[in-house]
C-alpha cells in the first residue's frame, strides 16, 4: 500500500540547512495499523506529511498503491488526497459554523456526490463512531473527544484507502483518548489501513506495528 525508498527531507539552505529525514526506506501493507513514535524533533510528523502527500520530500520515492507519487502534479495530488486518503489532525480542523453532519459531508460534496448521498454517507460514518446522536451539533457544543470522533468520521466517510492521523489524542484527556484509539482499533479490525503518529506509548501499542524514529532515522520497526 505504501512504499518509501531513500526518503530525505531537508529544510533551509546553506549553513542553515537541516536534514530532518535521513534516507528512510520501508513499506506498509494494506490493512496494517502502524504507529510512528519517537521523541520531539525525531521527524514523526514530517514523515507523515511526506507519505500522506501534504508535503514534498527533498529526494527519494514514495509509492501509494504502486503509484509513484513524485511524478504527480499538484492537481493530481489534490485529487488523490480528496478521493483516496483520509486525515485526522490533533486540532480536529472542524469548521465551527457547520454541524457535525455538515462537516463530515463537506468532503463528499467536494467529490461530486449529491447532498442526499453525502448526507447518507456522513450519517453512516458518524454512526460508526457512535456520534449519530450529535449530527446536528456544532463543534462548540461537543467535547474534545466528540470533536475528534467527528473528524475521524469525516476522514473515513469516503472509505479512504489509507487513514493518516497526526497526534490524534494530543489535546484529549485519558478517557477521550481511549475512546478515539479504540475507534481506530475498530476501523483496523474492519480492514482500514491506518498510519498514526503519537508520542504516547500507551496508545502506540494499540497498533499492530511500531516504527520508532530518532534524529530522522528509523531505529526500530517491530510488530506488537
Amino acid at each position: 500500500m505504501i512504499r518509501v525508498s531513500h526518503l530525505i527531507k531537508e529544510y533551509g539552505t546553506g549553513e542553515l540547512k537541516q536534514r530532518v529525514l535521513k534516507d528512510l526506506s520501508f513499506s506498509i501493507d494494506s490493512g496494517e495499523f502502524v504507529s510512528i513514535i519517537g521523541p520531539s524533533g525525531a521527524g514523526k510528523s514530517t514523515l507523515l506529511y511526506q507519505i500522506s502527500l501534504l508535503d514534498e520530500p527533498t529526494s527519494g520515492d514514495i509509492y501509494l498503491d504502486d503509484r509513484l507519487t513524485n511524478n504527480l502534479n499538484i492537481n493530481e495530488k489534490t485529487k488523490l488526497r480528496l478521493m483516496e486518503l483520509g486525515y485526522v489532525f490533533q486540532d480536529y480542523a472542524l469548521l465551527p459554523e457547520l454541524t457535525a453532519i455538515e462537516n463530515v459531508s463537506l468532503p463528499l460534496l467536494m467529490q461530486g456526490l449529491s447532498k442526499k448521498q453525502a448526507t447518507k454517507k456522513g450519517q453512516e460514518a458518524l454512526e460508526r463512531l457512535g456520534m449519530h446522536d450529535k449530527a446536528e451539533s456544532v463543534p462548540s457544543k461537543l467535547s474534545g473527544g466528540q470533536q475528534q470522533r467527528v473528524s475521524i468520521a469525516r476522514a473515513i466517510a469516503h472509505n479512504p484507502k489509507i487513514l493518516f492521523a497526526d497526534e490524534p489524542t494530543a489535546n484529549l484527556d485519558s478517557e477521550n483518548s481511549d475512546l478515539v484509539v479504540e475507534a481506530f482499533r475498530d476501523l483496523h479490525k474492519a480492514g482500514q489501513t491506518i498510519i498514526m503518529v503519537t508520542h504516547e506509548m500507551e496508545y502506540a501499542h494499540k497498533a499492530k506495528r511500531i516504527i520508532e524514529l530518532r534524529d530522522g532515522l528509523i531505529i526500530s520497526d517491530k510488530h506488537t
